[in-house]
């Protein structure tokens, strides 16, 4: 059954989806959404075995803390994630999935070798230059994020979302997505988080992966406008060992679109089930 627990890193309460009862720790990253984007199959990933952690970077979901633009990189949100391992008592391998800029930040983990990861998964995540996608991007000039206010970003969020959910939606489902957002503080962590979005930072990994022998998977909602199937594709035929697993009809959060799908995917990658 899936849950939400807390612990302190740093002084901040983080908060964390799980399920199950032990087995090989699974960390599931988000991106400029939050944890909710992992709840459909975090169930399913704790039946085949696996521990599934879907934290909520500070600022963000049901996390204490605020986020900076400094803060918010993906290099320093790979950093963070050290401590939070720590924290959760964690020593040892690793295994990660990242979605959408989380992405980014699991493949970043990966290469820089504060923890040990012997796998990773990308699930419609940032790659090569696909991003920062233009509703992200505008928030970066620093006279456009001056004028934003919380109000701005929770409506920003609801196109956004409705969008990303690919399928039709009750108001009820999209009000508990955007929940987070109406608390000011973590608009203006997402707001930080825009404004640290960079592809300059999965460029430069380029040199890396292309050496990494490390397994990859990619997991692909085919139909997603925000990070398109073609990076994806690219990704499966330049990197080493990566493979991609798409998943017909399904948008930028395949999650909720094929969760028995996407769960499976991750389940056979990690667990080998």
């Amino acid at each position: 059954m899936t849950r939400r627990e807390t612990v302190d890193v740093a002084g901040v309460p983080i908060s964390y989806l799980t399920a199950g009862e032990g087995g090989q720790l699974l960390l599931l990253l988000h991106g400029t959404y939050w944890s909710r984007v992992w709840q459909p199959v975090l169930d399913d990933i704790a039946a085949a075995g696996l521990r599934p952690v879907a934290v909520d970077f500070p600022g963000f979901g049901r996390s204490g803390g605020e986020l900076t633009v400094k803060e918010a990189s993906i290099p320093s949100l790979s950093a963070w994630l050290v401590g939070f391992l720590g924290a959760l008592g964690h020593a040892g391998p690793v295994m990660v999935a990242g979605h959408d800029i989380g992405g980014g930040v699991a493949q970043h983990l990966a290469l820089a070798g504060g923890v040990e990861v012997p796998r990773v998964a990308i699930i419609n995540g940032t790659t090569y230059d696909s991003w920062p996608v233009p509703g992200v991007a505008r928030f970066r000039d620093p006279a456009v994020a001056a004028l934003t206010t919380p109000d701005d970003i929770l409506a920003a969020r609801r196109v956004s979302a409705i969008k990303a959910l690919g399928r039709p939606a009750s108001e009820a489902e999209i009000s508990e997505y955007l929940d987070p957002w109406r608390d000011p503080r973590v608009a203006r962590s997402w707001l930080a988080l825009a404004g640290a979005a960079d592809h300059r930072y999965t460029m430069e990994m380029l040199p890396a992966l292309l050496k990494s022998k490390m397994p990859k998977l990619l997991i692909w909602g085919e139909d997603d406008e925000f990070q398109t199937v073609d990076y994806a594709e690219r990704y499966a035929r330049e990197i080493p060992e990566a493979r991609l697993v798409r998943i017909k009809s399904a948008g930028h959060i395949p999650m909720e679109n094929d969760p028995n799908a996407v769960a499976a995917a991750i389940t056979e990658f990690f667990a080998g089930k």
